[in-house]
Parts: structure tokens; sequence; C-alpha cells
């Protein structure tokens, strides 16, 4: 369970949101909750975007900053809340600059709050890119020297949060504050945040993959046999968060695009909120069983290259059961080509016609097994040898 609150301008525009993790149990959130509040937000499979194309304002801990989660994220779309320090000390202020710096450094935007004013923080003061003042806390006439100070001697944007009446409002803005979070414009708005979980044996034998720096090739098989693994590889991709302007279609482009090293990391919390259990969910495998039949039927009469796109048209041919909402809300949460959008919502084209092949098999419909073959050009024995086939290397999983 995510909230999400809208930071504003003066003109009431959304510029961007605050995500807190409402999931956890603590009273406090850690580095594993940090981690688990990006993952989710990145890999979230819900009609609406968490974000959308706004930035992702999350809060921090000081040893979440050095995780491999931040590799995965386009650093402009993201702002870390960097807390101030349990026990203030020079030495320890010091310790900590160069983590920020290199964050900073990277593209991310830093977050701090009221305290980084202080001379103790005076080496943290220019990498600010944001201070948020909390109306809660801060006196009328503290705001009013700490916004003069911060305007005086940084570059930082200033946000008023907690802004839960009109007078506040009118106050901070004669201040000459820009930005603003409160209830007065928007309480948090909860989101049950939808994944799909692939099965552990998948993401195991992806990072071993990885670590012995296996071929495109080898890691495409390893995606290709599992259909959650493949949605959250596309769906991460292809959001908004990981900053291509250019949108992905197939596993081979994903996997280049991404590089060892971010798969790697990608893995690594991909296990950390998969589901436990060795063999993969019926409905999974259902899907991996088309797309693979699907797959060596195209390669009877198509280019490899096109094979390929039969391949996805099957493997996401049960994204609306795995995702409980119809197939169009589905698709619209990934980049698939028209050709297999086709085939998805209308079984059209010779994908749809391979699809519904597909269906028939599982059904035993003669009449729809027919009527496919005879549309397809392909005999029987063609059809059983396939599924034969596809059946066989569906059960290689994890082996």
């Amino acid at each position: 369970m995510i909230a999400r609150q809208a930071i504003v301008n003066a003109q009431h525009v959304v510029v961007g949101y605050e995500l807190f993790n409402r999931s956890r149990t603590g009273p406090g959130h850690t580095a594993a909750t940090d981690v688990a509040l990006v993952f989710t937000a990145l890999s979230h499979a819900g009609s609406d975007e968490l974000v959308g194309k706004k930035r992702m304002f999350v809060n921090c801990t000081h040893e979440s900053l050095v995780g491999g989660h931040l590799e995965l994220i386009d650093p402009d779309k993201v702002a870390l809340e960097i807390p101030p320090l349990a026990h203030t000390s020079a030495e320890e202020v010091a310790m900590r600059t160069p983590t920020l710096a290199a964050l900073r450094k990277r593209g991310f935007h830093l977050v701090f709050n009221h305290t980084v004013l202080e001379a103790a923080y005076a080496a943290w003061l220019p990498l600010a890119d944001y201070i948020k003042l909390d109306l809660s806390v801060l006196a009328p006439d503290q705001l009013a020297v700490l916004i003069s100070y911060a305007q005086r001697h940084s570059h930082a944007a200033l946000v008023a949060e907690k802004v839960e009446t009109a007078q506040q409002y009118d106050m901070v803005s004669s201040y000459g504050v820009q930005l603003f979070q409160g209830y007065w414009f928007a309480r948090p708005a909860l989101v049950q945040a939808k994944l799909v979980s692939p099965v552990q044996s998948s993401i195991l034998e992806l990072i071993n993959l990885v670590r012995k720096q296996a071929s495109t090739e080898e890691i495409e098989e390893v995606l290709k046999k599992d259909a959650g693994l493949a949605f959250n590889l596309m769906r991460l991709i292809n959001s908004s968060g990981f900053g291509l302007s250019r949108e992905i279609t197939s596993f081979r482009q994903a996997v280049m695009l991404m590089g060892l090293k971010k798969l790697f990391r990608w893995a690594a919390l991909l296990l950390t909120a998969s589901r436990t259990g060795g063999t993969p969910p019926a409905v999974g495998q259902t899907a991996v069983v088309r797309g693979r039949m699907m797959e060596l039927l195209a390669l009877e009469t198509m280019p490899a290259e096109e094979a390929d796109q039969a391949f996805v048209a099957g493997i996401f041919s049960l994204l609306d059961t795995m995702l409980n909402m119809p197939m169009t809300d589905a698709l619209r949460l990934l980049s698939v080509p028209p050709i297999v959008e086709a085939a998805l919502l209308h079984r059209e084209g010779i994908l749809g016609h391979l699809l519904s092949l597909a269906e028939a098999c599982e059904s035993g419909d003669d009449a729809a097994f027919d009527r496919a073959a005879t549309d397809l050009r392909l005999s029987s024995q063609q059809i059983n040898i396939a599924h034969l086939h596809a059946l066989a290397w569906a059960d290689h999983i994890g082996n």
C-alpha cells in the first residue's frame, strides 16, 4: 500500500508526488522499506501511474542512499529526501558529504528539511535542490528568518509542507515560497500497488547467468520461461522512471539496453519481493507454453524477428488474468507492437490465428483447432509437434 501526496507550485500545478510506504508495520522507515517503496513504484502494474511523468519524492535513510536500487532509476525523475543525522557532529556530516555529492552529480535531486540551514550542516547546504519547511513545527517568526536565510545562502527551491489553512498559504507565499504540500491542497491518496511476482527459481537462474556474464541469448531464454519475469522487465524498462526516449518491445532489446550490472541489481531486488515456491503458477505456465508454441509455429513461415513477436503475444495473452483487469487496461501498462495488440485484443492477423490455435489446443476445441489450422495452412502433425516441444521446453524452468 502506497500513499502519494501532491507537491504543487504557486499556480496549483502538480510538480511532483511524495510517496509513502503504508505497508510497513514499524513506526519509522528503514533501508529495506525505502528499497521496497522505490521498487514497487517502478514495477507497479495498476491502471494508473503512481507519479506519471512528475518527479517522485521518496524518503531515505543514509543506509539506503548507497543501495543498488538507485542504479535502476533515471536520476532526473527522483528527489531523495535526506534526513538529518541522529547525532550531529562535524565528523559525521563530513563523512556523509561525499555520498550526497556523488548522488547529486549523478543527477538526483536532494531534499533536506530546515535543519540543513544550521551551521553544522554547512557542507550540505550547497547540495540542496529543495528545502522543506514544516509548518507544524516552525513558528511564523522562525519561518520568516529561515526563509530569508535560505534565499540568501542557497539556490534551493523552498517547499512549505503541512500547509493546512488558507492563512498559512498566504503567509508563506508572502515570504516568497513557491512550492507547497499539505491538506490545504491534497490529502495523501492511498494506492493499492499491483505487482506480478515471478517465481524465485527463475530469478535465481537469471542472477546466476548474469554473474557468469552469460550471453544475451541465454538471458533472454530465462525471461521467456517466466511470464512474471518478462512482464516486470518490460514494465520497468518502458516506465518513465527508467528514462528511455523510445519504447522497447522485445526481450533482446531490453536485455541489451539494461546491461548486466543493472540486470543483476534488478533481479536481486525482484527476489526480495517474489513469492516463495519452486513451481510456476498454472497461469504463468500456460502463458509460457502458448508463447513457445506460437514462436515455433511462426518460425515455419516467418523470419526470427517476427517469430519473436509471436512469443510476446503468447506469453502476454493471460495478462488480464494475471493482473485481474481487462486486457485493454493491461496493455496500457506495456509497449507492444500493433500486430501483437491486434492479436491479444481481437485475435486478428497471423498472430491472432496462432493464439486461437494455442487456445484450442488447451481446450480441446476441435472446431476452433481446424479453423485456425486452415487459416495458418499448418498440418496437425506440425501443430502437435510444436505443442509437445513447447510443453517440454516450459517444463525445464529452473533446471
